[in-house]
């Protein structure tokens, strides 16, 4: 019998097919984790700089697999993001994040949302439900956008922005400096928290073209009057040169590590993975 040859038509390489049914399979992970409502948040403290301690918490999204394993939004977030399953692991996000609001009185929440999810009707669904049942919600509320997700639809983002901020919601542009966002556009969006991509903080103590770096995209930050955050801040020596540098806040696993279950999470909500979402 003759080997198939990959290079015929209707046929795929090796790496491609692998690829092809990774994705498949993590596509159907979300899709029963969703169904099943196995969704949560993992909340990482931002520390403010002058006062060391948590200016406000992010909600990052996670999803549970079948066998209880949790598992983080690096893993697929890339996969689902262009389709409906990205709108949906937006919208649990979401809600997962208002009703932690809701349940917290003191608490400052971001949550992660794409562009894409702009429009979609169940997503602005949840919002409103939510700001109707407590008024002090949008205030302690901060919806983050990449970078790159702002500007697939710029014009869409700041209308978007523009109605929610006068409902008292904050904004975040996140992943600063590792888009393509144009001075035009960011000084015409008004995010309130500029977001500083972690790779630019990553050996800032002793990189001379990463501290050159921080130091533009502070100073953007500090004229287009927004406050900035640093992420990814693993050592004691980046922290030191961040609060020289006149950073606002400051967020990584130098400061603490994503937690489903934080002390602060009433213990109702903290019991159980389901429901939370």
């Amino acid at each position: 019998m003759a080997r198939k040859s990959f290079s015929e038509p209707g046929t795929e390489d090796p790496i491609t097919f692998a690829v092809t049914e990774r994705d498949k399979s993590t596509l159907q992970m979300v899709r029963e984790a969703l169904a099943d409502g196995r969704t949560m948040l993992a909340y990482q403290p931002v520390i403010g700089s002058v006062t060391g301690e948590p200016a406000f918490y992010e909600g990052l999204i996670r999803i549970a697999d079948d066998t209880g394993r949790i598992i983080p939004a690096s893993q697929f977030m890339e996969v689902v993001e262009t389709q409906d399953l990205g709108r949906e692991i937006d919208c649990a996000a979401l809600r997962c994040g208002l009703g932690a609001l809701g349940r917290t009185p003191g608490l400052r929440l971001s949550i992660n949302m794409s562009a894409r999810s702009i429009g979609y009707p169940k997503w602005m669904q949840i919002l409103k439900r939510h700001l109707g049942r407590d008024d002090t919600i949008g205030e302690r509320l901060i919806l983050e956008i990449s970078e790159r997700s702002a500007m697939l639809v710029p014009e869409l983002v700041k209308t978007f922005m523009t109605d929610l901020q006068d409902r008292g919601i904050t904004f975040a542009l996140d992943d600063f400096g590792a888009g393509q966002t144009s001075f035009r556009h960011l000084k015409e969006f008004y995010f309130d928290v500029l977001k500083i991509d972690g790779s630019f903080v990553r050996n800032c103590d002793v990189d001379s073209d990463n501290q050159c770096i921080l130091h533009a995209l502070i100073s953007i930050g500090q004229q287009f009057d927004m406050f900035t955050v640093a992420g990814a801040v693993e050592t004691g020596a980046e922290a030191q040169f961040l609060v020289e540098s006149g950073v606002d806040c400051m967020q990584g696993y130098y400061y603490g590590a994503p937690e489903i279950r934080p002390d602060w999470l009433p213990p109702a909500h903290r019991d159980g993975l389901r429901g939370t979402g």
